[in-house]
């Protein structure tokens, strides 16, 4: 039998295993929320610890605690934010919706952990005042749940974008970027409805892609820039009550100095409790990203296809074996794997959306949704920073180009005709094209054996590189 300690809250005593660091409410929540067995992530847990230190740190420089109850207070939180008490924060995501249970397992974390470092033994009934360090009336002073939580949120993601997704993204529209000048010589034709068209440059397709990832990640950094706007000191419903004055902006200061990011003080607390907005449009622009890169991974496994019979215009590095019963066969297996995250990038997203909608998670002054939408945008977030960095160093790194066959197949394509429909005009054209099918020969072919053209104008106008432009 585990051994269990009393703990107590406003509800009466709690038996709590006796070696948790957390206490009676968390204890409850655990069991009102025994429901998927997924934890909130270890981004926002940090960012919780991060918060509580430098809440402290404001209340000590203000009088309102004192040093020992503060220096204890900020070391058990800085164990919080590098989530080496992330095994004592066993709340369910899926819980009340303020997160009002994973603010209090912080806080009774950090309140226990505090006492521990001052001397004293957890559910001690004969603690000396001294080394009492209470959840509420010290760990969560000036704070609500109502604001740290949605804080807890702005700050991990904002730090998981600016520290992971950014770096990952950009690494990945360089390579992209390599891959447009090393590919700029090789002419193939290009696809409009997965028919054949007009030459390009197999470079200029990837210049496409590079700018794809350039712009997405540039709504990134603007979603980033409204994450930065923090609900502290809005308390329970955004009118700061029990908030001393000057205490969010002086939280918002360090946490701009310590963290790198400007931080600041929400310009209207309502909102920033009310509503999920910030969130939401961050959450939209890493959709927008993921799906910039199924896209790209999309193209670039279509283009890969064969190795016989298929496009094969380009080839694939060869990461592992693709099947269990056909030998030899090597499948795209990292652009499939980044197809997949886009999938999941897109429903996360949608709960994120649904959960910021008025009516169902954002009602009144409070958003009702808060773990979920943590849960889902961080996981967004993680899944895209570690698929893009796969696709960078698995597949974008080691792509070859078939130029012999990008070659062969513009020389084939009938769409070689449109080069010849200034001088012929359409009409004419179109009927040559039509018979090249017929006949089963290249456009070239067939206008050598009707002397549409001289050898030199045909040689011109067909010139497939000169048709990709500059």
């Amino acid at each position: 039998m585990t051994a269990t300690r009393k703990e107590t809250d406003s509800l009466g005593a709690v038996d709590v295993p006796a070696g948790a660091l957390f206490g009676a409410q968390t204890m409850r929540a655990v069991e009102n929320f025994p429901i998927s067995g997924t934890r909130l992530p270890p981004e926002f847990l940090s960012a919780l610890g991060i918060l509580k230190a430098t809440a402290a740190t404001v209340n000590y420089r203000a009088g309102r605690l004192d040093a020992q109850a503060a220096q204890a207070i900020i070391s058990a939180a800085g164990e919080v934010a590098t989530n080496r008490l992330d095994n004592h924060f066993p709340v369910d995501v899926f819980q009340t919706g303020s997160g009002t249970s994973t603010n209090m397992n912080a806080n009774e974390v950090i309140a226990n952990r505090a006492i521990q470092l001052l001397g004293g033994e957890l559910g001690d009934p004969d603690l000396d005042a001294s080394k009492r360090i209470h959840p509420n009336d010290q760990v969560n002073m000036g704070q609500s749940s109502n604001d740290v939580i949605p804080t807890a949120l702005h700050v991990s993601a904002a730090l998981a974008i600016h520290r992971e997704l950014l770096g990952a993204l950009s690494l990945l529209s360089g390579a992209l970027r390599d891959k447009a000048a090393e590919f700029d010589d090789v002419v193939k034709i290009g696809r409009t409805h997965l028919m054949d068209a007009v030459p390009i440059r197999l470079g200029q397709e990837f210049s496409g892609y590079a700018a794809q990832v350039d712009a997405s990640a540039e709504r990134i950094k603007q979603a980033l820039d409204r994450l930065c706007e923090l609900a502290v000191g809005g308390t329970a419903v955004g009118t700061g009550l029990n908030a001393p004055e000057g205490f969010a902006a002086a939280v918002c200061g360090i946490l701009a100095d310590s963290l790198h990011l400007p931080f600041r003080e929400a310009s209207n607390h309502f909102a920033a409790s009310g509503a999920r907005d910030a969130a939401l449009g961050a959450s939209a622009a890493i959709r927008s990203s993921a799906v910039a890169l199924g896209k790209i991974a999309s193209d670039i496994r279509l283009l890969g296809s064969g190795p016989r019979c298929g496009l094969g215009e380009l080839l694939l590095p060869a990461v592992q074996p693709g099947s269990s019963i056909m030998p030899g066969k090597v499948n795209p297996v990292i652009c499939e794997a980044v197809i997949q995250v886009t999938c999941q990038v897109i429903g996360n997203d949608a709960a994120v959306t649904a959960g910021a909608m008025g009516g169902v998670g954002s009602i009144l002054e409070l958003n009702l949704a808060m773990p979920m939408i943590a849960a889902n945008l961080l996981g967004s977030i993680r899944l895209l920073t570690n698929a893009a960095r796969v696709f960078t160093t698995r597949c974008i790194g080691g792509l070859r180009a078939d130029a012999g066959r990008c070659h062969d197949l513009v020389e084939q394509s009938l769409a070689m005709v449109t080069a010849l429909a200034p001088e012929i005009g359409y009409d004419a054209a179109a009927e040559l094209a039509k018979r090249a099918y017929r006949e089963g020969k290249t456009i070239r072919d067939l206008c050598r054996e009707e002397n549409v053209l001289s050898e030199d104008e045909l040689a011109t106008r067909l010139d497939a590189r000169r048709q990709t432009g500059n």
